[in-house]
This record gives structure tokens, sequence and C-alpha cells, in this order.
């Protein structure tokens, strides 16, 4: 046997990998089937979704990013966004669960290479599909999570922490946690590191409860969060290099693709709705149909701009400089703002498609939990503190002076 014969390309150890059991495709629909199914429940009940999770790790869909030498299936960005879409339409809270998730694991493949801790975190999630927490919102800072008020405190090989995180989505259910917090007990607010830390490595106490309008199975509660972990748990990267490059265009590209996917759902109702009136009545059409040709216009940009965002960072992902470029910089932070606002939009409009049918809660057109998940777009990470931050850099943008610039 040759080194060739004995030795698999990368690729080829994917096609293998995936040509054992179903596609990525097949993995995420069955997913999604096991999380609509439990989608009013987990909505109504305010709990996490424990069914589609179960799913999900059977399906081995938690570590389909991790690189196939550490046991995933090297998915792209593609194919992971396409995910959190197909699981936007089933399952709100699930969706956005698996989004952050998703950002968390992104942030270890792609800055944790050589560093014997994050490749186990690596494998953690691939082998035993860990479900990574986030906890970024911390005190009163509203959301800015480039200004830590908690410091890494180091004592020899070992970093302890103490967080008053106001907001932990699904930190009670998670086998590991990554947070932020300032490099040491005297650097400033925005000189931060960024740890990974497995179950043992941190405590959580209950501070505050979630009883939210929308997107009530992420339980986003507040927790205390004390850590006392190896030193080994922190990025040597700084937290600024790793929020630009991968923290920011992951969750703005999942998160977006959840919102697509709860616009999309709420578009698929509209149009059953449509129809059936028009049978009822003989082909007419009801009165507010050009609500569903606004709600179909509407999800077609959404797509679309969602898309182009995905293929610009595809292209750029490995390229340092591409990435730290005012331009991708502004288009992928503004991305969450133009998302946010057209999926609720189009939400909107498919709900007045639907009049009173799409208004009830106790009908087969109910757009209601639709509507109070996607709700939540705009005021995570608040569009309005973002487009404050980005006067400056917009500003600084150039205007483009011809349509594929």
């Amino acid at each position: 046997m040759n080194v060739r014969e004995a030795v698999l390309t990368v690729d080829e150890m994917q096609t293998s990998f995936l040509e054992q059991g179903p596609s990525l495709i097949e993995r995420a629909a069955r997913t999604a089937a096991a999380a609509a199914a439990d989608a009013d429940g987990v909505d109504r009940d305010a709990r996490f979704p424990h069914k589609a999770f179960e799913v999900a790790r059977e399906q081995k869909l938690l570590g389909v990013t991790v690189p196939v030498e550490f046991g995933g299936f090297g998915a792209s960005i593609h194919e992971v966004t396409d995910i959190c879409y197909t699981l936007g339409r089933a399952c709100a809270s699930t969706a956005m669960i698996y989004a952050m998730h998703q950002t968390k694991v992104a942030c270890i493949i792609r800055h944790g290479h050589g560093i014997p801790w994050m490749e186990t975190m690596m494998r953690r999630v691939a082998r035993d599909q860990w479900l990574l927490a986030s906890s970024t919102t911390e005190g009163q800072n509203g959301g800015n999570i480039r200004a830590s008020a908690a410091a890494a405190d180091h004592a020899g090989d070992t970093v302890s922490l103490v967080r008053d995180a106001t907001v932990i989505s699904y930190g009670a259910e998670a086998d590991g946690l990554v947070t932020i917090a300032r490099r040491a007990t005297d650097a400033a607010a925005s000189d931060q590191v960024l740890l990974a830390l497995a179950k043992d490595d941190y405590s959580l106490r209950r501070t505050l409860g979630w009883e939210t309008l929308g997107m009530r199975g992420t339980c986003s509660t507040g927790f205390e969060l004390k850590v006392d972990c190896p030193a080994d748990r922190v990025f040597p990267e700084a937290y600024d290099k790793i929020h630009a490059q991968t923290m920011t265009p992951f969750a703005h590209l999942c998160w977006s693709s959840v919102w697509a996917g709860i616009a999309a759902a709420a578009v698929t109702r509209a149009q059953a709705f449509i129809r059936k009136a028009a049978r009822s009545s003989g082909g007419q059409m009801p009165p507010a149909a050009a609500h569903f040709t606004a709600a179909k216009m509407s999800l077609a940009k959404l797509r679309a701009l969602i898309a182009a965002n995905i293929d610009a960072f595809a292209v750029a992902e490995h390229d340092e400089r591409a990435l730290s470029s005012l331009d991708f910089q502004s288009s992928i932070t503004l991305l969450k703002v133009q998302a946010s606002e057209l999926a609720v939009e189009t939400v909107m409009h498919a709900m007045r498609t639907a009049g009173l049918s799409g208004y009830r809660n106790d009908g087969e057109f109910t757009m209601g939990r639709h509507l109070r998940d996607v709700l939540s777009s705009p005021i995570m990470i608040n569009n309005d503190r973002i487009l404050a931050n980005a006067a400056t850099s917009t500003l600084m943008s150039g205007v483009p002076t011809s349509l594929r610039d």
C-alpha cells in the first residue's frame, strides 16, 4: 500500500464520513421535524427544547463545523446557515440556541488550532455533542460586549472570574460556556479576552428569570457566573480580533438565517391561507392578498441580503486583511440591522395577509408565535446601538461608483 492509498485527504475524509449516514440537509430536516412538533409547548412553557436537541445530538448536528480531523463534518458557513434557516422555520428558540452554539464553536475552531485545550473542546463538541452557551451580556452594559466589568484574575496556572451575567441563554442546559472578561484586574474595559470553559470550570447561581414575549425556549436567564479554571481556558489572541473576524460574522450570519427561517414559516402559513380562501370563493383572492405579495418580496430581499453576506464572508474567511477591511466590517455589522428589520416586516405582512386567522392563537394559520419571536431581533444587541456605533465607519466608507463595486 502506498502513501496515497493509506492517507485520505480532508475532502475525502469528509465525503467518507457523510457517506456513512444521512446528508446534512436530511439531518437538519429530521431535527426540524422534532422541533416543530414541540414548538408550541416550548413557547407556552418557556422551556428548553429538549426533544429537538435530543434529535440534533443523534444527528450529530452540534459538531457539524468541527474539522474532520477532530471528528466533525467540516461544514461550511453556507451549510451551517442553511441549518439555522431550516430550524428557524420549525422553532425559533431551537434555531437561535443552535445559532448561538455554532458561533461559539466557530471561535474555538478558528482561534484554537494548536492549543491542546481548545482542540479537546472541538473533539468533545464533535464526539459527545457538547452544547456551548454564551455569556456576553453583563451587568447594566445594555449589550455592549466590547466592554467588560469582570476581570480574569490570574494566579499561577489558574484563572478566576466572577461575572454578573444578566443573560446566559440556555446556561443551565449547556455542557460548556464561552465568555468574555477584562484581560486582568488592572486592564481597561475594552482590553478583553475570551474563555472557553467546560462545565466543571464554573458554577452558576440564578439571579434573574425569563418571562418574555418571544424566544421563550432560549431560557435566557440571568446568573452570577463564577469561574475557577486552568489558565489554558483563555484564548491567547485578544478578543478584539476574535470579535471582528469570527464572533460578529458568525453571529450575524447565523442569527439572520434564523430570522429568515421564522419569516419563511410565516409566509408559508400566509400562502396556505390565501390558497384556502381562494378555493372557497371560486378563485377570488381575499382582500388582503396584496400583503402576501409584499411578504414574498420582503422575504426575497431578506434571503438575497443574507446570501450576499454569506458569500462575501466565505471568500474572505481566511484573509485577515479582508475581514478587517472597513467595507466588510460595515457590511457584516449592518447585516444584523437590515435582516432584523426585514424579518419583522415580512412576518407583519404575512399576518396581515391572514387577518384575524393569523392574529388568533388557536387556528391553523396562527402567526402569533412567529411575530413574538421575530420581534426579538431588533433588540438582540439593539439596532439603535449598532447604528450609533457604525456612524463613523459608514461615513468613512466610500459610495460605490458602479453596481458591481
